[in-house]
């Protein structure tokens, strides 16, 4: 019976294994449903898959790369990284693969909990969660989409046999994930149209590759590579943070966008089209060089009708049909379900999942009351629109080994758990994280669910006095 059981081998997971490694706890086992880690970066594999944080600080602050080949690092060289860490801190062996983790309930009697997995039964002192936010793609929510004929897959599914060379594609969705690889696909095609629900905000993308001087300084000169990384946060909790907040410095960072659109996009009808009709920072704000260019192309096609139906033939809107032969849905995660579909049963048999029948929340996004020893990485609140995720992991990771180290039974009180939820509550509010847009940041209800408000920092700070 391993002491603590980690579920999940992607940033978060491998964050946790190695820092326990490094704190002296050893017994530990991750468990993981896929054949290899990596998590996010080892499911999204469609052409133009990439990071929107730079890559000196999309990066354990204790692992720090030397040889990045570029400012934003495409998805093979962050999971490269994420073997490399895992490798060299020696926990790949720590790693079951092919074991989906269905379910963990706590007995009380023997202060452990029971997991059911693909492979049986396990028990553990300790659960830790790393299972994120991004791990489940959601589909559009219209009729008729399995009546569809042709091919049809979610970006984070990319069929890769799936030959797009001269065939007619429709792109549902025009998040992050699209904004990477409808350029890409475009100069395959005969004709994509892209269907755009609501419009995003953009702002350039300043992507460059390292060359041999920089990265010859980033070795030799550890301290250069630290100046850029602390640049890189700052330039996050500064501008990017008060477009979050909806404070009027903000408007930088909209007038940014503006600008840019308006240079790339020369069309009035199409620039309105484009133009986003909520404050900047209520959706997550994408980066971007390539997307509006691609958008002007003979054979690329913008869609702005509501699609009503999806048929044999495609989608149909109450304009038109449109004839294709592949679909692709670019329509993000079912990021606010989370967990889900394990189900987790904690003190006096309670579910998980009825405590957040009304919206997921947790004691810093890591711990609820009633269910002792589970400690949850990138949970309720945790997420971000300004900065490094992983800067947010390694403060929850850094809670969570000292929790462990104690030996005893952690379960947070009931007073600190509301108190924290009614502060997040009270932070989101008023900030255009909240504003009047459809987000996957917000639950059924409308409600934020999964953002950090503030900055990060003030995370950090509250982790380490809990």
């Amino acid at each position: 019976m391993p002491e603590i059981a980690i579920i999940g081998a992607g940033f978060a997971g491998i964050c946790m294994a190695i820092r326990l490694r490094q704190a002296g706890i050893d017994d530990f086992t991750v468990y993981e449903k896929a054949d290899a880690l990596g998590g996010v970066w080892r499911d999204n594999t469609y052409p133009g898959a990439g990071c929107d944080i730079p890559s000196v600080l999309y990066s354990y602050s204790f692992a720090q790369r030397a040889d990045w080949s570029r400012v934003y690092p495409e998805q093979r060289e962050i999971l490269r990284y994420l073997h490399e860490c895992a490798e060299g801190f020696d926990v790949v062996g720590r790693i079951r693969f092919d074991t989906e983790v269905f379910s963990a309930g706590w007995h009380p009697d023997e202060s452990v909990w029971r997991l059911e997995t693909s492979r049986g039964s396990v028990s553990a002192r300790a659960v830790v969660s790393a299972v994120g936010q991004l791990n489940r793609p959601r589909l559009p929510d219209v009729p008729g989409l399995d009546t569809f004929a042709g091919t049809a897959f979610h970006s984070a599914r990319w069929r890769h046999d799936h030959d797009l060379t001269d065939r007619t594609v429709a792109v549902i969705g025009t998040g992050p994930s699209a904004v990477q690889f409808v350029p890409r696909i475009a100069e395959r095609v005969r004709k994509l149209y892209v269907f755009q629900r609501s419009a995003n905000w953009v702002v350039p993308k300043p992507d460059r590759a390292y060359g041999p001087t920089a990265r010859r300084v980033f070795r030799l000169v550890p301290p250069a590579r630290l100046a850029v990384r602390g640049a890189t946060y700052l330039r996050g909790e500064t501008a990017v943070y008060w477009a979050v907040r909806g404070d009027r410095r903000g408007t930088l960072v909209e007038k940014t966008a503006r600008r840019h659109l308006a240079a790339q996009i020369a069309d009035p009808d199409l620039r309105r089209r484009l133009t986003p009709d909520f404050p900047i920072g209520c959706k997550r704000i994408l980066i971007s060089q390539d997307f509006y260019p691609t958008l002007t192309r003979d054979n690329v096609e913008l869609v702005t009708d509501p699609i009503t139906e999806v048929t044999a033939r495609g989608p149909q809107t109450a304009v038109r049909g449109y004839d294709v032969d592949t679909l692709i849905h670019g329509t993000g995660f079912l990021a606010t379900e989370f967990l889900r579909p394990m189900e987790i049963v904690g003190r006096d048999g309670v579910r998980l999942h009825d405590v957040w029948r009304e919206g997921a929340a947790a004691h810093l996004g890591i711990d609820v009351p009633r269910f002792p020893n589970l400690f949850l990485l990138y949970g309720p609140g945790t997420n971000l629109g300004h900065n490094s995720i992983v800067y947010m992991i390694e403060s929850q990771v850094a809670y969570v080994v000292r929790k462990l180290r104690g030996g005893r039974v952690h379960e947070v009180g009931e007073d600190r758990y509301l108190a924290a939820h009614r502060a997040l509550v009270a932070g989101l509010a008023g900030t255009a994280l909240e504003a009047d847009c459809t987000s996957w940041y917000k639950g059924a209800d409308g409600r934020v669910t999964t953002n950090w408000p503030w900055r990060t920092y003030r995370y950090r700070l509250a982790t380490r006095s809990a």
